[in-house]
């Protein structure tokens, strides 16, 4: 998600304001680890079936859970991390200062709903600030959703190459990160709230629409249709 901060001081108005950049803050560094850790050990509770599930995989098969962890960290996690780096590097792009910001009560939460067998994923979000016009807030939403479903292009071939092969960490791998870049790209694109689809209403519904429906054809189609990732 993105979020703008509103536009910078004026030139007299004595406010230092840094100059955009790609640059990450220490404290960026460390909310975008927190929260890659957090959704990755959140999607594994989920994947193992909530939170007595998971315990006892814990318990029974530690290396299995420990696969587990690392194929969400790869998928859920690294979906999340470039797509919050989308928003930046197009804020940016526009001369906004854009950081990341952690939300450490939405991501409490999101371990919590996995114990509960659901996930509820709000780990926060990309503010910058700085001058824009409606298409260029509309762009650098954008940029989140469409990172997912190129992350979601990359992971096909892996999960072609695991269920030709019969490896099944691999097929695990391809399909897990396909499906929840899919789910992410989708979920994101709701105009409603916070989330991107709504900035991107606001700016084109043509754009919305021709991103959004196939989004969500696609995700049907692969999560419950074909059943992969889940």
């Amino acid at each position: 998600m993105s979020a703008p901060d509103g536009g910078r001081g004026g030139a007299g108005g004595g406010r230092f304001e840094p100059e955009p950049s790609l640059r990450f803050s220490a404290q960026e560094i460390q909310d975008l680890l927190i929260a890659w850790l957090a959704l990755g050990v959140a999607f594994a509770i989920f994947f193992a079936g909530g939170g007595q599930r998971a315990i006892a995989l814990v318990t029974g098969s530690p290396t299995t859970f420990a696969v587990a962890l690392v194929v969400s960290l790869l998928t859920a996690g690294v979906g999340f991390l470039l797509h919050e780096l989308g928003h930046k590097v197009m804020a940016v792009r526009y001369d906004n200062v854009a950081a990341f910001r952690a939300e450490y009560n939405m991501l409490f939460l999101a371990i919590m709903s996995a114990f509960l067998g659901f996930i509820f994923a709000a780990p926060g979000a990309v503010h910058h600030r700085g001058r824009l016009t409606a298409r260029q807030h509309g762009l650098i939403a954008l940029a989140g959703p469409a990172v997912n479903l190129a992350l979601a292009a990359v992971f096909v071939p892996l999960w072609i190459a695991g269920v030709a092969l019969g490896v099944d960490p691999l097929e695990l791998l391809g399909g897990r990160g396909l499906a929840v870049n899919l789910f992410l790209a989708a979920f994101n694109m709701i105009p409603i709230g916070a989330l991107d689809g709504k900035t991107i209403v606001g700016w084109s519904k043509a754009v919305w629409a021709a991103v959004f429906l196939p989004s969500i054809a696609v995700t049907v189609y692969v999560v419950f249709v074909l059943g992969i990732g889940f």
